[in-house]
């Protein structure tokens, strides 16, 4: 035997055939578990590995994928690309990491391919992009989108229900008691953006609930940051009758909104509850620990790879795919948990 064990010896040791191997190394469906089990065993007793270099090599690839994001300082895209590049690694990938600071026109670099060869596709996390953006794209570089849908059927898509979700916290919300309940960074008016889906959704458990909707209790902010959910909170408690609750569309803007209340000397969640979204490892540690609405990372950052290799090997397989990713409130101690 070679001193670098091939495919083919492989199948040989397992008792398969080539094909075999390959479709247990590619992860294929319809291989039955003993098939799987045999051929590993040989992989891992003869020290097989990958020669994925060649293979790329051969199909004119370069291995290599494009993870765009807002801002790594937002803690969410942060983690999210921890669990891109785990799940890439896993599928012998490399990610390349690319920080648009919400500026359209890097945006629309990225989706442009950065006018080089060096990527193979595109995950992309817009928030500038406008719809005709993408309606115009180069065909030719695979993308997923994350996040919402700029133009239907445009490109493959991985994203939590956002107006579900919110729904879901607003309805836990309501279920503590709380009625006069803001949201820090929702939108009644524009494009159907993460803001406008969010704030869709508390309207619907309001509206089931019974109660009106105040548009006065839905402040946008400039950005999702710290700062933003700390003036946010300060102005709504200087109010004359202030909020009992605050929806805050992400955690920065909850936890930021947290140190304004215990500055201005209101207790969560004595006085108001606070809730956020996206479940970053800080909402954990927090005093109080914060109530969130945490969406599966893990998964969209798995469907999100596997949707793009696909479409990578086959740029005309099929119809355009939406994964809808899960997501769960969970309660701490900001909403009394």
């Amino acid at each position: 035997m070679a001193a670098r064990p091939r495919l083919k010896d492989v199948a040989e040791y397992a008792g398969v055939s080539p094909k075999t191997v390959s479709n247990v190394i590619n992860d294929f469906e319809h291989v039955s578990e003993q098939t799987r089990a045999a051929v590993r065993e040989a992989i891992d007793a003869l020290g097989y590995r990958v020669n994925i270099a060649g293979r790329q090599l051969r199909q004119g690839r370069t291995g290599m994928i494009t993870l765009v994001v807002p801002e790594l300082d937002v803690a969410y895209f942060s983690e999210l690309a921890k669990h891109v590049m785990a799940e890439a690694d896993r599928r012998g990938r490399t990610v390349l990491l690319h920080q648009t600071g919400a500026v359209r026109q890097r945006e629309l670099a990225a989706l442009r391919g950065f006018d080089t060869q060096f990527s193979d596709g595109l995950i992309l996390s817009p928030l500038a992009l406008l719809p005709h953006d993408l309606a115009t794209r180069d065909r030719r570089l695979p993308v997923v989108l994350l996040g919402e849908r700029s133009v239907e059927g445009s490109t493959d898509h991985v994203g939590i229900d956002n107006t579900r979700a919110a729904r879901d916290a607003t309805e836990h919300l309501l279920a503590r008691g709380r009625r006069r309940i803001a949201v820090i960074g929702g939108a009644v008016r524009g494009r159907q953006g993460t803001d406008r889906l969010r704030t869709d959704g508390y309207r619907e458990a309001l509206k089931a609930a019974g109660l009106p909707f105040d548009a006065g209790l839905v402040v946008p902010v400039e950005a999702y940051h710290w700062q933003d959910g700390a003036r946010a909170a300060t102005a709504l408690m200087e109010r004359a009758t202030p909020p009992d609750a605050l929806l805050c569309l992400n955690d920065h803007m909850a936890l930021g909104a947290l140190r304004a209340l215990h500055e201005l000397g209101r207790s969560v969640p004595d006085d108001l509850d606070v809730v956020g979204f996206d479940d970053i490892e800080a909402s954990r540690f927090s005093v109080p620990s914060l109530t969130t609405v945490a969406p599966d990372k893990q998964e969209i950052a798995r469907a999100a790879v596997s949707l793009l290799l696909e479409r990578i090997d086959d740029p005309d397989g099929g119809p355009l795919q939406d994964h809808v990713a899960g997501h769960q409130v969970i309660v701490r101690e900001s909403s009394g948990g």
